[in-house]
């Protein structure tokens, strides 16, 4: 059938426009809670479709969306985090290439936090979400041994980062805004990240 982009915010509405530009993907935004599907009609693009979030725990709640997507009967699924603005494009492409190959794997894109921007997916392996510690720096490396001992061969993307602290704001605005910013990089955030400084008096 395809395959899926889930994810689980200006920052959100920014890569979603970058990656569904330019892939064959499905964008499946992962929200809760149930009844604020509204809330997203200004930050998704149009063809951008909702699934309801399950689980309680993090862990959990990555597994059911990918399990929820591929009952849909994508034949794999990139799951991607919604505060990495500034990925670019090509690695959500690669991605779904790096998945189009013979046998099962997973696709990483590693975060500078030990953490990862995305995991790809050929099969719901529950495992590769349980017992992991989830917001720490090794949840990176926990993932990847896990995969290995389960005998699947991880494929790698270029680092990026996460923007969840002042440091990696600091980064992000030095990005867009800055003197050499790069102007045709997550437009959206760019836009919102200006007026917020403005608003603010940053």
């Amino acid at each position: 059938m395809g395959d899926a982009a889930g994810k689980s915010s200006p920052l959100q509405e920014s890569a979603s426009h970058s990656e569904a530009a330019t892939t064959e993907a499905m964008g499946i935004a992962v929200y809760t809670p149930m009844g604020a599907e509204s809330a997203y009609d200004d930050i998704l693009p149009g063809d951008f479709s909702l699934l309801p979030q399950r689980g309680i725990g993090f862990g959990e709640r990555l597994y059911f969306a990918a399990e929820d997507l591929f009952r849909c009967g994508f034949d794999s699924v990139c799951l991607i985090d919604s505060d990495s603005p500034t990925v670019p494009a090509k690695h959500f492409s690669r991605a779904i290439e790096l998945l189009k190959t013979q046998g099962d794997c997973i696709v990483l894109g590693p975060s500078n936090d030990g953490g990862y921007y995305l995991i790809g997916l050929k099969k719901p392996h529950r495992e590769l979400f349980e017992e992991i510690d989830w917001s720490t720096e090794r949840v990176f490396d926990q993932t990847m041994r896990r995969a290995r001992g389960m005998g699947l061969e991880v494929k790698l993307l270029p680092r990026g980062y996460d923007v969840d602290d002042a440091a990696s704001l600091q980064r992000l605005r030095d990005e867009l805004l800055g003197r050499n910013a790069r102007h045709n990089v997550a437009l959206n955030t760019r836009k919102f990240l200006a007026s917020l400084i403005a608003r603010k008096k940053l």
